[in-house]
């Protein structure tokens, strides 16, 4: 069995308000908050003791938490740009509630269907679903039978789930991913896959 262990960055100062911050944004690292968590992730992923690989988006929130976690557990980190957020267009640092006031329709488009974009020209999420599942296929080719840490976003976290429970787009809108969050998916040697664990943050308490 092949393990993704994925792991959403720790908080920024824009996730308790709960803005929208992707590829297109401001690109903030973590807040004294977020490094907490990262550092609390790093212990528990050490007492776990089974990753053997780390691949992370190149945003900065991304590669600090990586990075807490590489140094407990001596390994390297593989930056991967298409497990980037998605790029938000003219909603990015804007809360949903202003993106449902300023852009109604747009929102509800993209709500509807994987196929519309952000108002502004952002990004479809059929988009990174695409580079997302290219992510995928690619860590289950080079790291076969081990565990990897996947250190992203909300989008494409959620993306790996939706696609191994074969469940169609709009549950994206359905799963709750906190940060710091870890979420476990196995995949056998045909490449199904099982969901093990969603949204754990024992590890944080």
């Amino acid at each position: 069995m092949t393990t993704l262990l994925l792991l959403r960055h720790g908080e920024t100062l824009l996730t308790p308000q709960r803005r929208l911050s992707g590829s297109g944004g401001s690109n903030p690292g973590l807040s004294p908050a977020g490094r907490r968590q990262a550092r609390a992730t790093a212990d528990a992923l050490a007492r776990r003791g089974d990753v053997e690989a780390i691949v992370t988006s190149p945003m900065r929130r991304c590669q600090e938490t990586a990075h807490w976690a590489a140094a407990r557990l001596g390994l390297g980190v593989q930056v991967d740009r298409d497990l980037r957020e998605a790029d938000f267009g003219a909603w990015e640092g804007l809360t949903f509630a202003q993106v449902r006031e300023r852009h109604p329709d747009d929102l509800d488009a993209w709500l509807a269907s994987p196929e519309s974009p952000p108002s502004g020209g952002g990004e479809t999420m059929h988009e990174v679903t695409r580079r997302t599942a290219a992510v995928r296929d690619g860590l289950l080719a080079r790291h076969a039978g081990t565990t990897v840490l996947v250190v992203s976003h909300v989008g494409p976290l959620r993306t790996l789930i939706r696609l191994a429970l074969q469940a169609p787009p709009h549950t994206l809108f359905r799963m709750e991913l906190a940060a710091a969050s870890l979420s476990t998916l196995t995949y056998d040697p045909t490449g199904t896959a099982t969901l093990h664990t969603l949204n754990d943050t024992h590890h944080l308490t």
